[in-house]
């Protein structure tokens, strides 16, 4: 009788934004009653739910204080790898104007993990909090990967009222799913406030809508097998000749995904989280974060310093 192992996935941190509504780098900005971060939560989640290495993509000129003040603490309880987005290392073909500031968006950041990645692994924001039963989701699903060029990859939905902030709007993926919880398309919408009790967003004439509350979102939270970065090389070529040149242009991971799921090129599965997002978009939802992370402890969802025993 055969026994079949599994590989342990990698979990790829995208830390590379600059921040620019919060105005600081959120990716290091203390959350917990022991200075943790977002990031901390990020990987215990990932650590208990399986994942075995952390891989983060960063800038260049935030190496040396993100290094001290987040990778130092994880390098000595699991393997970490750190990859860097960098504006000229966007193709072999191709380079960036110098009026170019941004990073090229969130489907260049996992290009360029590749030959770091050689495993089933998820994706995830830096800057944003999944909650523990997300991570079990998504761990357990890429635990059962078995073929590394599989085209069926994975999504961690999450409920559209569970995912608002209360000081300003924001931009998401609405998605649409089959009978059978297979992602059919990702629509982004920008402006969603909440107003008055009602979820409100401006269509592209400027007039006004609602949203029900129980839409799936997408909030970033992936889980890919190593086939992706073929997929990924292909479409940020032709991104870059219709593009390149549009210097706020970016490249953003679930347009890549929609495009290949209307090609019929992959299957992805949504994965439903009842999880409550956070996350630090504007300055004033640090409090809000900080109060749920209080609140988690003295539910015993964490410890209350989540390292001291590692």
């Amino acid at each position: 009788m055969s026994v079949i192992t599994y590989m342990k996935p990698s979990l790829i941190i995208l830390a590379a934004g600059m921040g620019s509504r919060y105005g600081g780098l959120k990716q290091i900005d203390p959350v917990g009653a022991n200075n943790e971060t977002i990031i901390d939560y990020s990987v215990y989640d990932a650590m208990r739910a399986g994942f075995g290495k952390i891989v983060f993509i960063i800038r260049r000129d935030i190496e040396k204080e993100f290094k001290e003040c987040i990778g130092k603490k994880f390098e000595r309880i699991v393997p970490v790898e750190y990859v860097f987005q960098e504006i000229n290392l966007s193709s072999q073909n191709f380079k960036a104007s110098p009026q170019r500031k941004k990073p090229w968006g969130t489907g260049h950041a996992i290009l360029c993990a590749l030959g770091t990645i050689k495993e089933p692994f998820g994706v995830i924001n830096g800057d944003d909090f999944y909650g523990k039963n997300s991570f079990q989701l998504l761990g357990k699903y890429l635990q059962t990967v078995q073929d590394l060029n599989s085209t069926n990859y994975v999504m961690v939905g999450f409920i559209l009222k569970n995912t608002l902030s209360e000081f300003g709007y924001v931009s998401r993926g609405i998605c649409k799913a089959d009978k059978d919880s297979f992602l059919q398309e990702i629509v982004e919408y920008t402006q969603i406030e909440k107003k008055n009790g009602e979820i409100k967003y401006n269509d592209k004439s400027g007039e006004s809508h609602n949203f029900q509350g129980d839409e799936i979102t997408s909030m970033n939270m992936w889980g890919f097998t190593p086939g992706i970065f073929e997929y990924l090389g292909k479409q940020f070529d032709e991104f870059l000749q219709k593009s390149g040149s549009d210097n706020k242009a970016e490249f953003f991971l679930p347009s890549v995904v929609d495009n290949l799921i209307h090609h019929n090129l992959v299957k992805v599965k949504v994965l439903l989280s009842t999880d409550r997002w956070y996350g630090m978009t504007y300055p004033e939802d640090k409090q809000s974060v900080t109060k749920a992370m209080q609140d988690y402890v003295k539910q015993g969802t964490y410890p209350k310093a989540l390292w001291k025993n590692s």
